[in-house]
């Protein structure tokens, strides 16, 4: 690699704007793991509800939304949502883009979260629901102040693994033509096409520095975290 291969390298980073591209994949992240934490928690409650209705609903969401290819659901959410159905979200138009991503995102990982919440759910003692019922508390109730809590604890680390999956999956928010990093780096490759190789390094490196200290985090958490029995 010699002095001229690295100042036309350099030079894009004149051109286009690589921090902003990555900055809208951590915005994406954020939002999409705060909304499907979300989502995910409502779909665990329900899948371990004693109304078999809730838990077909609960089944019957994470069995479609996972196995429907991301792609698809990013694409439903621009093409569908707002360009057959009209539905706005921003008045920006851009922003619009961005946040119709955000929901596709997390309708698609809430599923994941559902999952991963009730692996947790697993590993709670049945005694310790029977002992709430047998002192009164109805299911909600129970829920909310003795599974729920030990299930956060329990799947501290798959989680993480979701919200690392989140992190990569986020690229595919260029298909609803959200200007993202995967977006910006098939430009700059179309644009010079002689550095691909420095470029595809220079957003693979970027997308290991995000996921490492996500990975990190909630492996300190868990073990930090883990309930003895």
């Amino acid at each position: 690699m010699d002095g001229t291969y690295l100042d036309q390298f350099v030079a894009l980073f004149e051109t286009f704007d690589v921090p902003a591209a990555f900055w809208v994949n951590i915005k994406l992240t954020f939002f999409a793991a705060l909304l499907s934490l979300v989502l995910g928690t409502v779909l665990a409650v329900m899948r371990i509800s004693p109304l078999p209705s809730l838990r077909w609903a609960g089944t019957t969401y994470v069995n479609v939304f996972r196995n429907t290819p991301l792609t698809i659901i990013i694409v439903f959410c621009v093409l569908g949502l707002w360009g057959q159905l009209g539905v706005t979200l921003a008045p920006d138009f851009n922003e619009n883009f961005v946040r119709l991503a955000i929901l596709g995102l997390a309708v698609y990982h809430a599923a994941f979260v559902c999952e991963a919440l009730r692996s947790g759910v697993n590993t709670v003692p049945v005694g310790q629901a029977e002992a709430a019922r047998a002192i009164g508390l109805g299911f909600l109730s129970t829920a909310r102040l003795i599974i729920l809590p030990q299930a956060f604890r329990g799947a501290v680390a798959p989680l993480g693994n979701t919200l690392i999956a989140l992190t990569k999956n986020s690229t595919v928010a260029a298909a609803g033509s959200v200007a993202e990093a995967s977006g910006l780096m098939r430009t700059m490759i179309e644009f010079r096409s002689d550095v691909v190789i420095a470029i595809f390094l220079t957003f693979a490196l970027g997308f290991v520095l995000l996921v490492i200290p996500v990975g990190l985090l909630t492996t300190s958490l868990s073990r930090r975290l883990a309930v003895a029995r």
